[in-house]
C-alpha cells in the first residue's frame, strides 16, 4: 500500500481508535464494536478498509454460534522506528492529509475530556533548529511511540491505565 492509501485509511476518527484498540489485543468486529460502542457492521466496514490499507491483519479465526468470526491485530506501530524511512516517505500538504489532521483534531478533543490528573507533557512549538537536532528529536518520539505501542496490553487489564499520545512532526516550507 502507498502511504496515500495509508492517509486515507487513517482519516477517520473510528479507524483511529480502531488501531489504538487492536494494539493491545486481538478482537472481532463485534468485540471492538462494543468496546468502542459502534455497532458491529459499522466496526467490520472500518476493519476492512484498515486491513485492506495494510494495517492490520487476520491473527485468527473463531467459531461463534455456528459462524466465524475473525480476529484482527495491529502490530505495525510496535516496530523499532526508522528514522529513515520517515524520511523516504515525504509528507507534503494534500487534501487527504488535512482530512487525517481532521480526524486526529477530533480524537484529541475526545480524548482530552476524558483526561485526568497524573503524569503529562502538553507541548507546541514552530522554530528553527538544525538538521541533526530535528532527526533527533523525531527519532526520540518515535521510539517512544514504538515503546508505548509495544507495551499496549487489552482494555481494562488489571495494572493497567488508559493513556493518550498524539504526535505530530513534520518541518515547514520556509516562508
Amino acid at each position: 500500500m502507498s502511504s496515500l492509501d495509508v492517509l486515507r485509511a487513517t482519516a477517520h476518527p473510528v479507524r483511529l481508535r480502531l488501531l489504538s484498540l487492536l494494539t493491545g489485543t486481538a478482537m472481532s468486529a463485534a468485540e471492538a464494536g462494543r468496546e468502542l460502542r459502534v455497532s458491529q457492521a459499522a466496526a467490520s466496514y472500518h476493519l476492512r478498509v484498515l486491513e485492506r490499507a495494510g494495517l492490520i491483519r487476520v491473527v485468527e479465526v473463531v467459531r461463534v454460534r455456528g459462524g466465524e468470526a475473525k480476529r484482527y491485530r495491529h502490530e505495525s506501530s510496535a516496530e523499532p522506528f526508522r528514522l529513515e524511512e520517515s524520511i523516504a516517505e515525504g509528507g507534503a500538504a494534500s487534501e487527504e492529509r488535512a482530512e487525517y489532521v481532521e480526524a486526529i483534531i477530533g480524537e484529541l478533543r475526545r480524548r482530552s475530556a476524558l483526561r485526568i490528573a497524573g503524569a503529562h507533557l502538553t507541548t507546541d512549538a514552530e522554530l528553527w533548529v538544525d538538521h541533526a537536532t530535528w532527526r533527533r528529536v523525531v527519532a526520540v518520539v518515535g521510539a517512544a511511540s514504538a515503546l508505548l505501542h509495544e507495551a499496549a496490553r487489552p482494555a481494562r487489564t488489571p495494572g493497567t491505565a488508559p493513556v493518550s499520545m498524539t504526535a505530530e512532526l513534520f518541518p515547514l516550507r520556509r516562508p
